[in-house]
């Protein structure tokens, strides 16, 4: 764990709030909102404006996911059901918003509550009962964290901060005692937990899926151990390093691959489809149908969506002399009305050569009625940046805890106001964090539901496995020559080539006369030393090609169909758009700092300072689904599917959680 984080602890953590967040996971320091406007100076807070006890306790638990493996549909169900438990705790002292789980009879798992004496002080009380609440559920759900001394240590800190005794634990709550029902809600949500279909009993493991082929071997050239090119493969690696920087050893299994059976929040019967496989019933969520397949009527998309990840590879040279402008001038401010509903529509929403989407750009800020300002950057700087931005790579609190950080973000930056949809009078710090939790938690959760239900079911290929599996089948475009076969790679001019007689890569024997090369990031062979080498952007052989990823990691421990990253997102913004009343973020922009040579951890760079920044947060996610693009991880054929079903579900979710606040549930 960086400097920065272990200074971070419960004394100073006020402090670390008011800089806007408790650190990033990747560039070791604050995130922050950047005004497109003069900077405001901020007032003094009063008693109101300081962090609510809901606030402080989400700053533990994303830390606490920080200092876990890297399981972003676990984490997901964590942040959700903490952000429930305090909702649940906050309602008991709350006659106008339903509880959900507290008193009610969920998915056939009854939680008894007969209801608790009025307070003389309801808000102190709680806040007790949710303070208890979440120190119980992070002591028991990080219980096997590889750093779980400084998750508890954390959590010790803050409860006695709070002037609490955690070593109270009464869950008898008949007496009015607001710890005791805290501990008695968070033991509703671990006996809940152990029957929502998560298979917490064998660590959320696996029952019944079966992996279609022999694992990738990639730092061994090509893949000649693929039986199904539609289908996902495991990696050996001996031993790797998790999103979270965990040393993981042995074989790499699918996380997940059975989620779509954990009980969710908003969605339905209606949404679900079950899909059967060897006797085994996979739910799916939403269900977008196959994706393009190497053999399928639309075997040239499968190729085309592929062949693009190899092609954008390219455009991770700071050096290659494109430069762009990567502000809200340019980029983003696209409709889902713009996003292609038919995989053969793909090729017009993405720049295949240049990098990029249809975004145009905003005419205006808003807010201050004034264009944004362009930021010139070269193109390989932006797009490695994005590519770890977005990653969620070590210490990470994963890509649904990120959009937790987004938005603590949000409602930190001074010209912010509590207003639900934005209209209405200010509400108070606490109601607004536990019911803006308690929604993106169910989102989250939905998400992760959908997403890896869908990854379950249609076990889809990853760009590793499946570029390296073409290139060893040779060309599709040339059939009078030797290499060719017709599920090969197309060959692009300058991008995608045969390796000739005069190649510098035909090998001392020619060896390599006839193989197909790719104008790509060379990988990590080119990098001893990743603060201070590049592995820059050059011709190498197909066989050979990496994502934008360590090689302790390479690429994620799931199928790739649908993109987490692009259905996290896109929920989480339409969200946010519906909680704040506002497509974009506090005074027109939100932005992350970046600075030269100090941000990339997989190798130096960038080669200047930028600021990454988004008008709207659908524009965030847009920019989060296209870095999963250039970091080799997803095709368009993920991305697309991810960001329609991440809106359906970004909007459900809002409207259910609004039952619950009037009382309808």
């Amino acid at each position: 764990m960086n400097t920065f984080k272990k200074t971070c602890k419960i004394l100073s953590l006020l402090a670390c709030i008011n800089l806007i967040g408790c650190g990033n996971e990747i560039n070791e320091s604050p995130t922050v909102i950047v005004p497109d406007s003069e900077p405001v100076t901020e007032p003094a807070k009063n008693e109101e404006q300081q962090p609510s006890v809901a606030r402080l306790w989400n700053e533990v638990l994303l830390s606490a996911i920080r200092n876990d493996f890297a399981r972003p549909t676990v984490h997901a169900r964590n942040l959700f059901h903490i952000s429930a438990a305090m909702y649940d705790a906050w309602t008991a002292y709350n006659n106008e918003s339903s509880s959900y789980l507290l008193g009610k009879t969920l998915n056939n798992y009854q939680c008894d509550f007969s209801g608790i004496a009025d307070s003389a002080t309801p808000k102190q009380s709680a806040e007790e009962a949710i303070s208890f609440a979440v120190y119980r559920l992070i002591m028991a759900r990080f219980n096997l964290s590889p750093d779980k001394a400084e998750t508890y240590a954390l959590a010790d800190e803050l409860m006695n901060n709070l002037g609490y005794n955690s070593s109270n634990i009464s869950t008898d709550y008949s007496m009015g005692d607001a710890a005791s029902l805290g501990n008695y809600i968070a033991q509703c949500y671990l006996d809940y937990g152990a029957v929502d279909g998560s298979k917490e009993d064998i660590l959320h493991g696996n029952a019944f899926y079966n992996v279609s082929n022999e694992p990738l071997k990639p730092e061994q050239p090509g893949n000649p151990d693929i039986t199904d090119l539609n289908r996902w493969q495991s990696l050996d690696l001996g031993t790797y390093i998790d999103q979270s920087g965990n040393l993981v050893t042995g074989a790499i299994e699918f996380l997940g691959a059975e989620w779509g059976e954990v009980s969710p929040f908003s969605l339905t019967k209606d949404d679900l489809t079950i899909h059967q496989r060897d006797g085994n019933n996979y739910y799916v969520y939403h269900d977008p149908g196959m994706p393009p397949t190497v053999d399928g009527e639309v075997k040239d998309l499968y190729q085309w969506n592929f062949a693009l990840v190899a092609k954008w590879s390219a455009h991770l040279d700071p050096n290659d002399g494109v430069m762009i402008d990567i502000s809200p001038a340019s980029q983003g401010n696209i409709a889902i009305d713009d996003l292609p509903r038919s995989f053969a529509d793909y090729s017009t929403f993405y720049q295949e050569k240049s990098g990029g989407d249809v975004g145009q750009g905003h005419l205006n800020n808003p807010f201050t009625n004034q264009p944004y300002s362009p930021q010139i950057v070269p193109r390989g700087d932006y797009t490695r940046v994005l590519a770890e931005f977005w990653a969620d790579g070590p210490d990470s609190e994963t890509p649904p805890g990120h959009w937790f950080v987004i938005m603590n973000t949000v409602f930190d930056h001074p010209a912010f106001e509590r207003k639900f949809e934005g209209q209405g009078n200010i509400v108070g710090a606490l109601e607004w964090d536990i019911k803006s939790y308690f929604t993106l938690g169910g989102t989250m959760h939905d998400a992760a539901i959908t997403a890896w239900g869908i990854k379950g079911w249609y076990d889809y290929i990853r760009p590793l496995s499946s570029i390296r599996a073409m290139a060893d089948l040779g060309q599709r475009s040339e059939p009078l020559l030797a290499n060719y076969h017709p599920n090969g790679l197309a060959l692009s001019s300058g991008l995608i080539e045969i390796v000739g007689e005069n190649d510098d890569l035909v090998g001392e024997n020619r060896q390599h006369l006839g193989k197909i090369k790719l104008l790509a990031w060379r990988g990590p062979d080119y990098i001893q030393n990743e603060t201070i080498d590049s592995a820059g952007v050059g011709w190498i052989l197909a066989e050979n090609w990496w994502p934008y990823q360590r090689p302790s990691f390479v690429t994620p421990p799931f199928a790739g169909y649908i993109s987490g990253h692009s259905t996290y997102s896109r929920a989480a913004a339409e969200m946010l758009t519906l909680l704040t009343g506002s497509a974009f973020f506090p005074g027109g922009m939100s932005g992350f700092n970046v600075k030269k040579n100090e941000f990339l951890v997989f190798e130096q760079g960038p080669s200047v300072d930028m600021v990454l920044q988004w008008a709207t947060y659908r524009d965030a996610s847009d920019q989060c689904s296209l870095s999963r693009i250039w970091g080799g991880i997803h095709p368009p054929a993920d991305d697309i599917p991810g960001r329609l079903i991440g809106e359906k579900i970004g909007k459900a979710a809002y409207a259910f959680a609004q039952d619950y606040f009037i009382g309808n549930k």
